[in-house]
């Protein structure tokens, strides 16, 4: 079952890139694994699915330690408190949801302790929804010129949660403005600042944002199915 999911999304992920002329190895499939069981995702191990992206900190960290000798890398995309952002560095690849320069100074503070360089996405509330985090478009360029100051954070990009919506089409502009917003920085030449990740899409809209340049698409319901968040 998850099997022939993932192979649906990768499939279609082949085809939105056939589309618009891009490689689809220029795509990554991020698993959102969050509430389900360890058994699903060694389910989707075993397909050769090892991107995978959790909300929780704690979560992600006990998901880690059962399958430490796997070759998994985690995305954290959920929002990072400061008090949780030891044990994040500890095991995300990649954090997803930088939302202001005091939470990049505090990943910038444990992965010195740590001994590792953090990669990080810069999350933009593209669509100004007052329920999602994430800084504004217009505040981008000041914090990436902040953030381009850290020693021990690596900004790889940005991130944005698109609106909910039945009809995928309507969120294109958002991911357009997001792709626009990524060359317009890189056209910036700010030292230390190269970015190349754009991690929009999720179970609804993965296939228009691939189309508008996602490089990083974030599924899970449609993988691992409806999640009972009553537990």
């Amino acid at each position: 079952m998850i099997a022939d999911r993932i192979a649906e999304v990768r499939s279609e992920i082949r085809l939105r890139c056939e589309k618009v002329n891009r490689d689809p190895s220029e795509v990554t499939l991020i698993a959102v694994s969050k509430t389900k069981p360890l058994s699903m995702i060694l389910e989707a191990l075993e397909c050769g699915q090892t991107e995978f992206g959790e909300n929780k900190v704690q979560e992600m960290c006990e998901k880690q330690a059962q399958i430490p000798e796997r070759p998994v890398h985690w995305h954290l995309i959920g929002h990072l408190q400061s008090n949780k952002v030891k044990k994040a560095v500890s095991v995300a690849d990649m954090i997803h949801s930088v939302d202001s320069l005091s939470l990049a100074k505090e990943i910038d503070k444990y992965a010195e302790k740590a001994g590792k360089c953090q990669d990080i996405l810069i999350e933009v509330n593209v669509a100004g929804e007052e329920s999602k985090f994430g800084v504004t478009p217009e505040e981008v360029l000041p914090l990436v010129k902040e953030i381009a100051l850290l020693q021990n954070v690596r900004l790889r990009g940005f991130m944005t949660v698109a609106p909910y919506t039945d009809d995928a089409e309507t969120n294109r502009p958002y991911f357009r403005r997001m792709h626009d917003l990524m060359v317009d920085i890189n056209r910036k030449n700010i030292d230390n600042i190269s970015v190349d990740v754009l991690s929009m899409g999720m179970s609804g809209d993965y296939g228009v944002a691939v189309e508008e340049g996602a490089t990083h698409v974030r599924v899970g319901t449609y993988l691992f199915g409806e999640r009972d968040y009553s537990k």
